[in-house]
Formats: C-alpha cells, structure tokens, sequence
C-alpha cells in the first residue's frame, strides 16, 4: 500500500511543527491533535498530521503516502470522500451564490424530505455543527418547561451546558444530572429525586459502547412524560448510519426533540434540531440563530445524501462493510495476543479496547506506518466507500502491522 516509515523519520515536510506554532494543540479539532491520533505515540514523527487529499476511504498525506481510512472523519463520512454526486451538488450551490440576505429555498427542501425520514420530526431548524444541534435542543426544552435542570447521558459536544472544562461555571455545571448508560435505575433516581427541580429534559445519546435497550429508552420514554419534560435523543452520530431514521426508528421509541449532524451531509457542515411541531415552535420565543445556517453548500450535500438514502439501503451497507473491516482487524489481534488489544461494539461504528491503553497507541502507530489509519478508542466507522478492494488491502498489512508489534528489538 505504501513504504513502510521508520521510527523517528519525519516525512510530513514541516507541517506537524508549523501547525503547533499556530493553532492551540496543532489542530482545531480536538480529536484530531497528534495526541488524540496517537496518545503516547504522538511524538513519533513518522505517523501523519495532515492531509492532501482524500476520495472513496482512502487519504493521502502531505508526503504523497496512501492511507485506507476506518475515522471516517469522526463519522461524519459516511458515503465516502469527496463522493462524485455529493460533489457535484455542492459545487453546483456553490456556483450559484451559497449565501444571499434571504435564505435558500433547499432549506425548506431539505427540511421537508428530513420530515419523511426522523419519526420525531415535523419541523425544522438547521445549524453546523452537532454541539449547536444539541444545544439548541435544550435550550427549547428550558423554553418549553420554564425550567433548569438536565438529566443527562453521552457525549453532546464542547459547549457550556455539558462541559466540565476549565472555564465552564459552576452554576452551569450543577444544572446537570448525568447518569449511567443503560442504567434504569439511576436514570429512575435522576429523574424522580425529591430533593432536585424535576428536569426540563432527558437527553440521551443512544449509542455509546453499544446499541442502547429499548427498555431503557422506553423507561425514559415514559419518565419524561410522566414529569412533563422533554426526551431528547442526540442521534449526531446515529442518525442516517444505525438507521436512516436513527435508533428511533430502530426501537420505536420516539423522543421529542432529535439532535442530527455528522452523516446528515457526508462531512459538510450541516446539523439541526427537529421535533414534534408544537415543541419546535417554542425556538421562536428563545433566540436560536446562525449566519450561517442556511448556507447552500451543506444544504446541498445533505440533499444529495438523502438522495442515496432514497436509492439505496445505505445503512445496511455501512454495516455490512463496518463489520467485515471489524471482523479482519478482531481476527488478526485474535492471531497476535501479544499486542493485547481487541475490537467490540456495533458493526457500523465499533472501537479498539484494551485494559492498557498504551497498547492501542502502538497498534494505531504500527497500523499508521503500513498505511490503515485507525481511530484510538471509539469509533472505526463503516462506509459505503469500504469496498472489497479496501477491505482486502486492510487485511493485507496487519500481518505485518502484528509482527512489528512483537515484543522484543523494535522492527521497521
């Protein structure tokens, strides 16, 4: 697939470095900082940065390497790079003028045809990113409710009302009850704790190490009903790839306001919030707002996902193709226990685990050397552009990647 880098070699021509002299963390996205590719790895210079191009699942870096790519962008890829007919629609909106003072009539489009596909869905408000998406779904609950308090499980994004970070008030911080995935009990205690404000919503990711139950989901189905909050289902990373429709759509269990982004527009900025018309119509008495929100070029993309959505069954595909790359890395680890590392999770977006995360580090580096770009922790992402060919080429360089991780002299 490529020529194997040794340790230590630099191959990136500059850009790892010039990139910490200028951005915070060398990269914008906290994901994608060497230190989250590569966690104790990250200072071996021969693994990549940054990237040239990129089309189908496979990327090259800034030296010209190949790589077969199981990120996928975060997920937020899902048909495949730089995809011919997602392409052709962005660079037609582009042409066109991709922002004017009024907004553009595939906003009114793309709504109507994301009202056929979300069972929760019957209005529409579109933003860029899932943090906003998911945001803004709480901030309409509070409007809804009149009040304050959160409960809450997942991951929603690096904004205040989630975040622990430094900078994030504390009052804001208490706001918030998390709970235990899968967890009915706690999520019961959560929700019913006399001595705290019954909350204005239950926000749940429904895919985090795996498929949430739908019993759980029902439970808190039932919860927000019986208290008269709102159930909020963060279906960023779900959405169009567990089911066009989401794990709502999988369970039948449908929540009030949805959370969608990522796969929505194949990795252009789009997300939004939907929901039940008489919830989405509380966002008018609260102030939710971007320049940028009916920007065309996303717009278009998730018009032309849609499209594919249409044709074909895209999330089987995403699965079939997820869990055979998850199959050939799950059976080579199983071949080579001394790199101690294995795979579980969904087919569609599965992960590597190990008890020693430092043994990750050294299989995503081996893997990044031989040319399969892997994702530490969560998630390896199933794409339509995963073909056999990829696959194969996948299965062709872990022999190699196991042997480099054999212990004893290191190999290049």
């Amino acid at each position: 697939m490529t020529r194997t880098i040794a340790f230590g070699e630099d191959p990136d021509d500059g850009w790892r470095s010039r990139a910490a002299d200028v951005i915070p963390g060398g990269c914008s996205t906290g994901s994608k900082r060497p230190e989250a590719l590569y966690g104790s790895r990250a200072f071996d210079a021969a693994l990549p940065t940054h990237f040239e191009s990129a089309h189908g699942c496979t990327l090259w870096s800034t030296d010209g390497r190949r790589f077969i790519d199981l990120g996928m962008a975060l997920g937020a890829v899902g048909i495949g790079y730089a995809d011919p007919a997602i392409t052709q629609a962005v660079q037609e909106a582009a042409a066109q003028g991709n922002v004017s003072s009024l907004p553009h009539r595939l906003e009114v489009e793309v709504a109507e045809r994301l009202i056929e596909v979300i069972p929760c869905a019957e209005q529409v408000r579109f933003l860029r990113t899932g943090a906003e998406a998911t945001a803004a779904a709480v901030r309409i609950a509070r409007t809804v409710t009149g009040r304050q308090r959160v409960v809450a499980c997942g991951y929603f994004g690096w904004l205040d009302w989630s975040s622990d970070a430094a900078g994030v008030s504390p009052d804001v911080r208490r706001a918030v009850t998390w709970i235990p995935f899968n967890d009915r009990d706690a999520l019961r205690a959560a929700v019913y704790d006399g001595a705290a404000e019954t909350p204005a919503a239950i926000i749940i990711e429904p895919l985090v190490h795996e498929i949430a139950s739908r019993e759980w989901l029902q439970a808190a189905r039932d919860a927000a009903d019986a208290t008269g909050a709102l159930l909020i289902f963060d279906e960023v990373k779900t959405a169009f790839r567990v089911r066009t429709g989401g794990v709502q759509s999988l369970h039948d269990v449908v929540p009030d306001l949805t959370a969608l982004g990522k796969a929505l527009a194949n990795g252009y900025p789009l997300a939004a919030v939907v929901g039940r018309a008489g919830v989405m119509e509380e966002a008018t008495r609260t102030w939710i707002s971007s320049t940028a929100a009916t920007e065309a070029t996303g717009l278009a993309a998730a018009s032309a996902v849609l499209e594919w959505h249409e044709r074909l069954d895209i999330c089987e595909r995403m699965a079939s193709a997820g869990g055979l790359l998850q199959e050939i890395v799950g059976r080579a680890l199983e071949e080579a226990p001394w790199v101690g590392v294995q795979v579980a999770g969904p087919p569609m977006m599965w992960r590597l685990v190990s008890d020693v995360p430092e043994r990750i580090d050294a299989l995503v580096a081996a893997a990044a050397r031989g040319g399969v770009l892997l994702k530490r922790g969560a998630y390896q992402f199933g794409a339509m552009a995963h073909d056999d060919s990829a696959c194969e080429d996948v299965a062709r360089v872990l022999p190699e990647v196991m042997q480099e991780l054999l212990p004893g002299p290191r190999r290049s």
